[in-house]
Parts: C-alpha cells; sequence; structure tokens
C-alpha cells in the first residue's frame, strides 16, 4: 500500500489539513503516513539546550498523540502509521517525500521572509522540492467532514451546486501535469473542473485582443484535450481570463475545493525553483493549493493518447514561470 505523507506541526496542528489528508488517504486508498520532527536545538547563548530539546520533544510526542486520536475519530480503521523524527521539518518530510503519492501540510501564513528564510519553514522549501505533489492547506475546505457540495438556500427555492475543482493552465509542460492530476482528482471528489488560462494584460495597449483570446482559447482546448473521453462523468469548463495570474487564479479558486498548478521554477533557491505564481498563490490562495511538479506520476493512469509531446509558444505576453 501506498502512502500519503502527513507533517504534524507540534507548533500548531492543522486540523483542516489533517481532515483533508485523511479524507484524500481513504478516498485513494492509501496508507496515512503521520511524521512530524523535532529540530535541532544551537546553544549559541549559553542556554540549556538539553532542557530546550527536551520541551519540543515532549511537545512533538503530544502533537503526534492528538493527531491520531483525531485520525481515529474522523476514519476509523484507516491504515496509519506515524513516526517522530530528529531533524529539521522540511529535511525529514523531503527524505519521505520520495516513497508517498501526496503530501499533504498546513500552513500558519507566514511571511515570504519566514517562508523562504526561517530555519524550520517547511512550505516553501517541501513544495519546491518534493519529487511528488504537495498539498497545503491554508483554510477549511469543502471535505466529507463537511457537505460535499455548496448549498445556497434562499427564501423561495434551495440550489445545489456541485463541487469544483480549479487547474491553472498556460500550455508548458508543467501546466499539463497539473491538468492531468486535476482530471483525476475532480474524477475521485465527482467535481466539475474547471481550466482557468490567465492572459496578462498588455505592457502595450496596441493588440489584436480579439485574435489573442481566439488563440488562447484554441491552446486551452488543447490542453484539456482527450480527458474528457478518458472521464465522461466528469464536467471540464474552460475559461480564458485577463490579468495577474496570482489574483486571478486565486479569484478563480476562492470556493473550489482545491487549485492545481503545476511547478515551473528552475534551479536555485526554493523560491526560485518554485516559481513565482506558485509562490504567490501559497500566500494569497484561500483554498488548498496542489503543486504538481514536473515527472510526478499520473495517479489515475496514462494520458490520453494524442496529447503534443511539446508546450505550445506564445507570444511576448506569457506570464513568468511557475
Amino acid at each position: 500500500m501506498n502512502d500519503l505523507l502527513f507533517g504534524v506541526d507540534p507548533e500548531e496542528v492543522s486540523v483542516p489539513a489533517l481532515v483533508w489528508a485523511a479524507d484524500e488517504a481513504a478516498r485513494r486508498r492509501l496508507r496515512l503516513r503521520l511524521v512530524v520532527a523535532v529540530p535541532p536545538v544551537h546553544d549559541r547563548l549559553g542556554y540549556d539546550a538539553l532542557g530546550h530539546r527536551t520541551a519540543l520533544r515532549i511537545r512533538a510526542e503530544s502533537a503526534l498523540a492528538d493527531v491520531e486520536e483525531l485520525v481515529r475519530r474522523l476514519r476509523g480503521p484507516l491504515p496509519a502509521t506515524s513516526e517522530l523524527v530528529d531533524g529539521a521539518p522540511a529535511t525529514v518530510l523531503l527524505a519521505r517525500a520520495a516513497g508517498a503519492d501526496l503530501v499533504v501540510v498546513g500552513s500558519r501564513r507566514l511571511g515570504r521572509a519566514a517562508e523562504l528564510l526561517g530555519e524550520n519553514s517547511v512550505v516553501v522549501p517541501l513544495t519546491a522540492r518534493a519529487p511528488c505533489p504537495v498539498v497545503v492547506v491554508r483554510a477549511p475546505e469543502h471535505t466529507e467532514v463537511h457537505p460535499p457540495t455548496l448549498v445556497v438556500r434562499a427564501p423561495e427555492h434551495t440550489e445545489v451546486h456541485p463541487p469544483t475543482l480549479v487547474v491553472g493552465v498556460d500550455g508548458s509542460e508543467q501546466s499539463q501535469e497539473a491538468v492531468a492530476f486535476a482530471v483525476h482528482e475532480a474524477s475521485l471528489r465527482e467535481a466539475r473542473l474547471r481550466a482557468v488560462w490567465v492572459w496578462p494584460r498588455p505592457l502595450l495597449a496596441h493588440e489584436d485582443t480579439g485574435a489573442g483570446l481566439a488563440e488562447r482559447r484554441r491552446l486551452l482546448a488543447e490542453s484539456v484535450a482527450g480527458w474528457a473521453e478518458r472521464y465522461p462523468d466528469t464536467d471540464i469548463d474552460q475559461d480564458v481570463v485577463r490579468g495577474h495570474p496570482v489574483a486571478e487564479l486565486a479569484l478563480a479558486a476562492r470556493e473550489s475545493l482545491a487549485l492545481v498548478v503545476g511547478r515551473t521554477g528552475r534551479g536555485g533557491y526554493s523560491g526560485m525553483r518554485l516559481g513565482s505564481t506558485v509562490h504567490g498563490l501559497l500566500h494569497h490562495a484561500d483554498c488548498p493549493v496542489i503543486t504538481v511538479p514536473s515527472g510526478a506520476p499520473v495517479l489515475g493512469g496514462d494520458r490520453p493518447r494524442g496529447r503534443a509531446e511539446r508546450p505550445p509558444r506564445l507570444g511576448p505576453d506569457r506570464p513568468p514561470p511557475g
């Protein structure tokens, strides 16, 4: 049985993230692997390093016990294992992500500097380097613990909206990986999939907007081509919107089950490897953000036949990677 890895934060256990992880493990028939890390203590100022480390370990053991109990209450017989490990949290989780299908962590909404430079930061380095998809949960998600559909009640009628999953598409190979993951995830959740292409506004006022819109609609259609036939029960909507990728994708996914994006950064430190758009979404999206790295296995099986091997080329208005 494959694993879904959940990173336990001993400082502040994220219940929404744990609910997401347990629900997803049950849905995908994965073993839930609970991991908490006890970071190293640096006694630079002459403090009691042993006492500090003991306190950290006690806190980690308590958090892990609380999480184990909550999993039992939520999911009963769900296969699960737990592990307390010495080491920096991001390093510990990255080492175990190599054997996982999916990693789920919560976010404490740290600032950009704290996420990039903090000794025990997890979200950015893990999302930037993990070999499998990473889910970052910042806000409560509509899972089986909550109603799986959004119900809008009015005085004279009740309207039920099916849940929606959003995937960001830009025609790149990395966004194709995201589409592959998103279609399968939407099928598992019996949700609609909304594929969104964000077209940045031009630096110059002179452009043929009609032709540009038609071209992007064509490229978006190519990006999702074949998946409707493979998943006939999953409705796939396609939208081209204008604006900044972070702002528009966050808005499009505001009330969705999750937002799926490809990881397109290159080299350098974690923030550069992550890509500017993904990095921005981790701080601004209200829903869970799922980042899919290049080469991640398609958990739902093979890609549809006939997909282009190379991403289509765009003009100079293409947004920056990530």
